[in-house]
C-alpha cells in the first residue's frame, strides 16, 4: 500500500504510515488513540504582584507601585494557553507534539485521526 500523506507543515508530518514530530518518528500502526490536551497557565503569580503593586499604590509608593503593576500585567499577558497531542499506544501514554497555537494542533489531530482510520 502507498504512503499518504494527511498534513506535512515545518516538521511535522502525518501520514497513514506514520507521524514525524521533531525528529521523532511513531508508527502509526501502533497507536490507538489521538487526545488532544489543553494546559492553561496558572495565574497566581501575576495576582500575587499585582496585589502587591495595589498594596503599594495605597500606600502612596507610587514608583514601586507602578513597576509592580506592570510588571504583574506583563507577566499575566506573557502567559500562554499550551495545547498536546498525546498519542496512547500499547506501550502507554505519550506527549507527541506541544504548541501555543489551537489551530494548529487541531489540524494535526484531525491528520492523525484520519491516519488511523484510513489505516484500518
Amino acid at each position: 500500500m502507498e504512503e499518504k500523506t494527511f498534513f506535512e507543515y515545518e516538521g511535522v508530518k502525518v501520514t497513514n504510515a506514520r507521524f514525524v514530530v521533531d525528529g521523532q518518528t511513531f508508527a502509526m500502526g501502533n497507536v490507538t488513540s489521538v487526545k488532544p490536551v489543553e494546559v492553561r497557565p496558572s495565574r497566581v503569580g501575576p495576582l500575587l504582584v499585582g496585589i502587591f503593586g495595589a498594596v503599594f499604590l495605597l500606600g502612596a509608593n507610587y514608583i514601586i507601585a507602578l513597576v509592580l503593576l506592570a510588571l504583574a500585567a506583563a507577566w499575566w499577558h506573557g502567559q500562554k494557553t499550551m495545547f498536546h497531542i498525546m498519542l496512547r499506544t500499547s506501550g502507554g501514554e505519550t506527549k507527541a507534539l506541544s504548541t501555543h497555537q489551537r489551530n494548529y494542533l487541531e489540524q494535526v489531530t484531525q491528520a492523525l485521526n484520519e491516519a488511523i482510520v484510513h489505516r484500518g
